[in-house]
């Protein structure tokens, strides 16, 4: 396969001309796809409804279309579910995504139309494979094959020609043929519901084929690595796949995750990091030396970013990429091809790069502790507590951080709730160095620290092995994108872990 190798490099970077049209002009190309939106749905129900006829610049867009939460959307994409069309986009939806969310336990249902299936999913994702031959025109990628850890929802009917499932799913059953010879597993393992039985499906069925890349979430990806190494008896993936080169991460932060693969994947080992949802495909890795992920600007989608103080506002102010600052918080605010329309997405990014545009995600709007004003955010408590890590030599596997409030007697507090593959011998020592840490990186949390005056020091609990595991089984959440809540203001799902971890 080699021989191909170098044809297969020069048929990758053929687009590579289209992609710098776009993140050299980069005002240009999402003007040109807000208006590609608004024709698109100027007839439909949501279209006549806020008068796209008469839009025709981007400030009566935003002054005659309101920001969107899914609820504010459900009306419309229950009416599309129920068979009726032209509702949000002008052409057919089949499809829908489901996807769980990590702030509640309510399902979304995305509509998923041709459009953003090929013009911003798929279309993606050749860019990135585009991208990242043209920073390694050597690379042996495609003369292996790519194993994907995806999601765990079979694919179900709601009316005829209507039909859901997890993202991967949709994508899978919507992927030209000649794919499968390209991507393990097969589609019967890759749909599975059950997730336990799935990992042990994608070792066995795996271990024998030429896998050059994987994608998928850290934490999954981790238990299927390790029970790859449990059957073959090797050190490390590349002695089970030689050619073994890329791993394409998303969906949590992977910096509390770095130190596990690099060591039990082994050396020589890519990391390339992309941020996808059910929503759309927003952004990747053009550089892997360096932090954030190029914004894709000319996928299917208009981006307006919303400052964080401006969420829970009447009318919340959104900017454009001419007005964006490098490491302020923005919530995204997204209008598709798949007919979402001026939607918040959820997630919260801080520009690393302006010229190229390059993000990177720092949390979520719901996903935060600022009980004292201390306005933590995960983008924080990843770095302070892979640091704390690595100060003590632990191998984190997942965390979940609330506050405990304060009473008449005791200034308030963080309690974490941590699973460590080598529990710290002095967790009173690796207590105060995640504190030290985490004033070192946000200023706000220095402050309510001072004296112990509004923020004791924080207690950190470690739980037993598989607590964090049995608590996302018991919540029917195991597998694919479901992960572990990192920050919270409120308590519960923090006491439901703590049981769990008395219980084991």
């Amino acid at each position: 396969m080699k021989l191909f190798s170098p044809a297969l490099s020069r048929l990758a970077r053929l687009r590579y001309s289209r992609i710098e049209h776009w993140v050299q002009d980069p005002i240009a190309a999402q003007r040109e796809v807000l208006q590609d939106l608004i024709t698109h749905g100027e007839y439909t129900q949501f279209g006549v409804k806020y008068q796209f006829s008469e839009i025709f610049n981007l400030r009566k867009f935003k002054a005659t279309v309101p920001i969107h939460e899914y609820e504010d959307l459900k009306p419309y994409i229950d009416q599309i579910m129920n068979g009726e069309e032209s509702v949000l986009w002008n052409t057919p939806v089949e499809w829908f995504a489901k996807s769980s969310g990590t702030t509640n336990d309510k399902s979304k249902f995305i509509p998923i139309t041709k459009e953003s299936i090929e013009d911003n999913h798929f279309q993606a994702s050749k860019d990135v494979l585009t991208i990242y031959y043209q920073k390694y025109p050597d690379s042996d990628l495609l003369t292996g094959k790519g194993l994907v850890v995806g999601g765990s929802h079979q694919v179900h009917p709601i009316k005829e020609d209507i039909q859901f499932g997890d993202l991967s799913a949709v994508l899978l059953q919507n992927s030209p043929i000649w794919s499968g010879l390209i991507r393990v597993p097969e589609l019967s393992i890759a749909l599975m519901d059950e997730w336990e039985d799935k990992i042990e499906k994608l070792a066995q069925s795996t271990i024998q084929e030429p896998v050059t890349s994987i994608a998928g979430v850290p934490t999954w990806t981790l238990v299927l690595l390790k029970r790859i190494l449990e059957i073959t008896q090797k050190e490390n993936i590349k002695e089970v796949w030689p050619n073994f080169e890329l791993y394409i991460h998303g969906g949590v932060s992977f910096t509390p995750y770095k130190e596990q693969f690099e060591k039990l994947i082994g050396p020589g080992c890519k990391y390339l990091e992309i941020y996808n949802a059910s929503e759309g495909f927003f952004a990747a890795q053009n550089d892997l030396e360096e932090e954030g992920m190029l914004l894709l600007l000319q996928h299917g989608i208009f981006y307006e970013f919303m400052p964080v103080e401006e969420y829970g506002k009447a009318d919340p102010k959104t900017i454009g990429l001419d007005k964006v600052e490098i490491g302020k918080n923005y919530a995204i605010v997204i209008s598709t091809n798949g007919g979402l329309w001026r939607y918040l997405v959820g997630d919260t990014i801080q520009f690393v790069n302006k010229l190229p545009f390059k993000i990177k995600v720092s949390g979520r709007l719901k996903q935060f502790m600022n009980a004292f004003g201390e306005e933590v955010i995960a983008d924080n408590s990843d770095k302070a507590i892979s640091q704390a890590c690595t100060t003590f030599d632990l191998v984190l596997k997942e965390y979940t951080a609330a506050p405990i409030y304060m009473s008449d007697k005791n200034a308030g507090a963080h309690e974490w709730l941590i699973e460590f593959e080598n529990e710290p011998i002095d967790l009173v020592a690796f207590t105060a160095e995640l504190d030290k840490n985490l004033q070192a990186i946000n200023s706000d949390y220095e402050a309510k620290r001072h004296k112990n005056i509004a923020l004791s020091l924080p207690k950190v609990v470690a739980v037993k092995k598989g607590c964090f595991h049995e608590w996302l089984k018991r919540k029917g959440k195991l597998g694919g994108q479901h992960k572990i809540p990192r920050l919270s203001n409120e308590r519960d799902y923090v006491e439901q872990i703590k049981l769990i971890n008395e219980e084991l």
